[in-house]
């Protein structure tokens, strides 16, 4: 066994601090680089809330034919899911890796890649969706400059936006926290300004009907996918840099003020601007609305929408950096910073076809209808392996992915797991009320609760979590509690673990 002297607390080597190329992957975070504390988590969070998605995602619902008091009651309602990414935040301190590494313990290190799949695409869904946002600012300044961009314009700007989103999640973990929470106030200044001019201009009685049940169920999917449920597939890629006996009670506490807080304020400003400025996050790119608007002044808009440009490479990054750690939890041999080349790649020709085949918000809508559909579901399946492992897993055991790690099972799957997710999949995708197609006998619940315009109502999230996570609890009771029997034994020293 070599032996290695580890660096004290606190004092990190180079590639573990900010702006220098951090070199962890999905590798167990030894304790003396464990520097986060839950107030940094907290922050990092908080720094990817207060930012232009949000306001977007506000300005949206109101296309909804919501009033605003009903989109108002979404937003509240939608941003306590960030409950979610906080308790998907609790395994990472114990566990010292991330979450896809996690993963193996409740779907075996095989059968935890199919996860690990959907996980990366979705990554590489966001982030694309950033960079039309990214493109859609960079329309509205060449419109405000006095140029009328074209399409050579529009794959000048998506090539640009791509070379440059790749820089932060390249240097790594440490730069993406640091650059998130300086950020933040900057960005908060910025809305209270847009506030003050959006204030006397918004009107909030302007639809007086409003929308139905069924509709009100679809925009609150809409939201809870967007805000807590959304991010709680990354949640332990960040906290893991926290020590182990961290205070879960704070982590808890500082990512949900950090997310939920400023995110319900921001939404609701966005609603209130869709009130009147109508087609905001419609359209190629999302901002076009603001270019031919006289209400906010345009010295103002192109102020905002440069910042909105910086803040959306960073909010990217954390998509880029938990992608790359995902795509080596599926077993492809590469370095973390390779993958981000790889998605930047990836995202490059899905991001040229968005912006020349689709409106934002209806690419927005079908992504959110595909992400429920296995995000739900694993939610669940994720916390209730954890309750039932008594909040303990074995970091040494995670590390492996052969036939003599305990998590291995049958064949490197764990099939309680793989059954419950294909379950609660399936009751999902039957309670979607999704913007294309599907045929009657896999969409029953929505299909039977259909309003006069045919429109069916969405129960999708509820539907997922709790089938997911109740066929998990009858399937994997008998053999999780096997394997935490086998788990309670003296495990290996951090030494071994890290030098091996």
């Amino acid at each position: 066994m070599t032996v290695t002297v580890d660096p004290p607390i606190g004092e990190l080597p180079e590639q573990d601090r900010p702006f220098h190329v951090e070199q962890h992957g999905i590798d167990f975070i030894p304790e003396s680089e464990r520097w986060a504390t839950p107030r940094d988590v907290g922050m990092m969070w908080a720094g990817a809330s207060v930012q232009i998605e949000y306001f977007i995602y506000g300005a949206i619902l109101m296309t909804f034919g919501f009033t605003f008091w009903q989109a108002l009651s979404i937003i509240v309602l939608g941003n306590i899911s960030y409950l979610l990414l906080a308790l998907c935040s609790l395994q990472g301190p114990q566990a010292g890796t991330t979450v896809f590494g996690i993963n193996r313990a409740s779907f075996g290190p095989n059968g935890s890649r199919l996860i690990a799949l959907f996980n990366w695409l979705t990554q590489i869904g966001f982030e694309v969706e950033g960079l039309i946002l990214i493109v859609g600012a960079g329309l509205v300044l060449s419109l405000k400059a006095g140029f009328s961009p074209g399409d050579p314009a529009k794959v000048i700007f998506v090539l640009v936006a791509v070379l440059i989103q790749g820089v932060l999640p390249f240097l790594g973990h440490a730069s993406i926290v640091k650059t998130l929470r300086m950020l933040a106030i900057p960005f908060a200044i910025l809305f209270a300004v847009l506030l003050g001019f959006a204030a006397s201009h918004a009107s909030l009685n302007a639809v007086h009907h409003g929308a139905d049940w069924q509709t009100y169920l679809e925009g609150l999917a809409f939201t809870i996918t967007l805000s807590g449920l959304g991010w709680a597939e990354c949640g332990n890629d960040f906290s893991r840099y926290c020590p182990p006996n961290v205070s879960r009670r704070g982590i808890v506490g500082w990512v949900f003020l950090g997310t939920a807080l400023p995110e319900i304020l921001i939404m609701t400003l966005g609603a209130a601007v869709g009130t009147f400025i109508k087609g905001l996050g419609t359209g190629t790119g999302g901002f076009l609305p603001l270019a031919h608007q006289s209400v906010i002044p345009g010295w103002f808009v192109t102020i905002f929408l440069l910042f909105c440009i910086v803040q959306l490479f960073a909010i990217n990054s954390l998509d880029l950096y938990s992608s790359g750690v995902t795509l080596q939890a599926l077993g492809v041999r590469v370095r973390r910073y390779q993958a981000v080349v790889l998605d930047c790649v990836i995202a490059l020709g899905v991001t040229m076809y968005a912006i020349f085949s689709v409106s934002f918000s209806k690419y927005l809508t079908d992504f959110v209808d595909v992400v429920i559909v296995w995000i739900a579901p694993w939610s669940a399946i994720y916390l209730v392996d954890w309750a039932m492992r008594r909040y303990r897993y074995d970091p040494a055991e995670l590390q492996r992915t052969d036939s003599s790690s305990i998590y291995w099972r049958s064949g490197g799957i764990h099939w309680p797991g793989i059954i419950a997710q294909v379950v609660g999949m399936f009751a999902a995708i039957s309670a979607l009320a999704a913007t294309f197609p599907l045929p009657h006998w896999l969409n029953l619940v929505t299909f039977h609760t259909r309003d006069s315009a045919g429109f069916g109502a969405d129960f999708s999230i509820f539907f997922g979590l709790a089938v997911g996570g109740l066929v998990y609890l009858v399937l994997g009771w008998s053999s999780v509690r096997e394997q935490v029997a086998r788990q309670e034994r003296p495990v290996v020293s951090e030494r071994e673990l890290v030098h091996p």
